[in-house]
């Protein structure tokens, strides 16, 4: 894998451009936390932001689920803030979902996982944030 294989361009732009709905892991009330200001970030962009968290919070409007497979529609990008270590599993149920996209939040990275994600034909970022990739498009 290539230094850059996990921000491909293609991957990055498809999730943000493409994929209204997002499943946030980790997500929860407390706007202290940086997945509260990404999924508002996320919401601000149009997204349609799903919580995933065991107390199945209701965040910016949108009711959330404890886990990926409880929610009853279709999820196009799971966002994932979680430690590297239990990254992994996530993408996991992704894939089993049927999701379109993963996204790994900034500092989490888990190449074995990447690797599966892509060789199940779904694109996969890691190690970077909705926030920081719609900012470099403001930069060009």
């Amino acid at each position: 894998m290539t230094a850059a294989a996990h921000l491909d361009p293609a991957a990055i732009d498809l999730m943000l451009d493409d994929c209204p709905t997002w499943a946030v892991v980790g997500l929860s009330g407390n706007p202290a936390r940086t997945a509260f200001r990404i999924a508002r970030l996320l919401h601000s962009h149009g997204k349609r932001v799903v919580p995933i968290h065991p107390d199945a919070p209701v965040v910016l409007g949108e009711q959330g689920y404890p886990t990926l497979a409880d929610v009853p529609f279709a999820v196009d990008v799971v966002d994932v803030f979680r430690r590297s270590e239990a990254a992994g599993e996530f993408a996991d149920q992704a894939v089993a979902i049927g999701a379109r996209g993963v996204w790994f939040q900034l500092g989490v990275v888990d190449h074995a996982a990447f690797a599966r994600t892509r060789a199940a034909g779904v694109p996969m970022v890691m190690d970077t944030c909705p926030a920081i990739e719609w900012s470099r498009r403001h930069q060009s």
